[in-house]
């Protein structure tokens, strides 16, 4: 199955807190993993970065939301319990908890209203209809814009003259590690009767 967002992640956060103890983030990732069925493959599954796991990243921002809204608190690093706010709710047995429902309680308001956001990541928090984590919405762009700058260099490198491209190519390699000293270790001598030499590597 696909990974839910983070906003169906809550209330069986809040669920599993609600039995008053102490639980780790790792120990909800675990717990989150397992009443979702997900698989190893799915468990493993990274976000664009390729430095957190989909389902921690979202059961992490499920926890800040919860937390913002006063039905989590921290009683120390990387540890939740649940609040007399969050015990209330369970009792109202609601069928879903998200953005729209947290925007009962002052904490959350407040968190959705912080002074001059950028704008892209407060219509980010604002909408409900967002499937990934503030995180993701940003590597997302991130690597779109990293995309479109290599498409950008690509076309301007094709329209660059051959002794261009030449040293570009020696430059690229000089500082991949090869050859040493930027100075000594390259050079570009492509030319005419170069027998198709374009650079050296020393």
């Amino acid at each position: 199955m696909a990974i839910p967002d983070y906003q169906n992640i809550m209330l069986p956060l809040l669920k599993y807190a609600g039995d008053k103890k102490e639980h780790s983030i790792r120990e909800a990732i675990e717990h989150i993993s397992k009443i979702l069925n997900l698989s190893e493959e799915e468990k493993r599954e990274l976000l664009p970065s390729g430095q957190q796991p989909i389902i921690t990243n979202r059961t992490v921002w499920a926890r800040t939301y919860l937390k913002k809204a006063g039905l989590l608190e921290s009683p120390k690093r990387s540890y939740f319990k649940i609040t007399d706010i969050g015990l209330n709710v369970l009792k109202q047995n609601p069928t879903e908890i998200n953005s729209k429902y947290l925007e009962q309680f002052p904490g959350f308001v407040e968190f959705r209203t912080i002074k001059k956001p950028d704008v892209e990541i407060k219509s980010l928090i604002q909408s409900p209809q967002i499937e990934g984590t503030p995180r993701e919405f940003i590597e997302e762009n991130i690597q779109k814009l990293k995309d479109d700058l290599g498409g950008d260099l690509l076309i301007k490198i094709k329209q660059s003259s051959p002794e261009f491209f030449e040293r570009l190519v020696v430059d690229l390699l000089l500082r991949m590690g090869y050859g040493g000293s930027l100075r000594e270790a390259g050079e570009a001598i492509g030319k005419s009767g170069d027998e198709g030499i374009d650079g050296i590597i020393k």
